[in-house]
């Protein structure tokens, strides 16, 4: 079950967190509406490759990415969105397009959109296209510590 790595991580730190099932949905919108979810308290993860380096971006369903933004808020020298294959092995357990925004179980740098920050809440896809995650903000910035940066715009 996808959900274990990260349900394990939360009980094992004591982290309050309510799971929402719901009809299969896969882009992040879909999922929202479906799970009765605001698109403002739900996180979307992307792959973005920032000087070839692995990285998640964590921002609300209802936003884009800002490249430039990134680009600048970063330091990196390139910014590119990551093919499928580029990362899909580093999810074994996961269904692709639903990884948890919990870079650090995977060893890898999360950046995370001001805009997320704003709301007590956050809900996330947790390794499947059918089951959400909702804590409490601060517990997840506590657990990944994400670095939190201007990089994202309202669609």
């Amino acid at each position: 079950m996808p959900i274990k790595k990260v349900k394990d991580y939360l009980d094992n730190n004591n982290i309050k967190y309510v799971i929402i099932s719901h009809s299969p949905a896969y882009t992040a919108m879909e999922v929202a509406a479906s799970a009765h979810v605001s698109g403002n308290e739900l996180a979307k993860t992307v792959m973005v490759k920032l000087d070839e380096k692995m990285t998640m971006v964590v921002l609300p369903a209802s936003y884009k990415i800002d490249f430039n933004q990134l680009k600048d808020e970063s330091g990196a020298v390139t910014v590119q969105l990551a093919a499928e294959e580029d990362f899909i092995e580093m999810f074994p357990n996961c269904e692709v397009g639903a990884m948890p925004p919990f870079g650090n179980l995977y060893k890898m740098e999360v950046y995370v959109a001001e805009s997320l920050t704003k709301g007590k809440e956050i809900a996330f896809a947790a390794g499947s296209h059918s089951e959400l995650i909702k804590l409490a903000y601060k517990d997840f910035e506590i657990l990944v510590n994400p670095i939190v940066l201007k990089i994202s715009v309202l669609v």
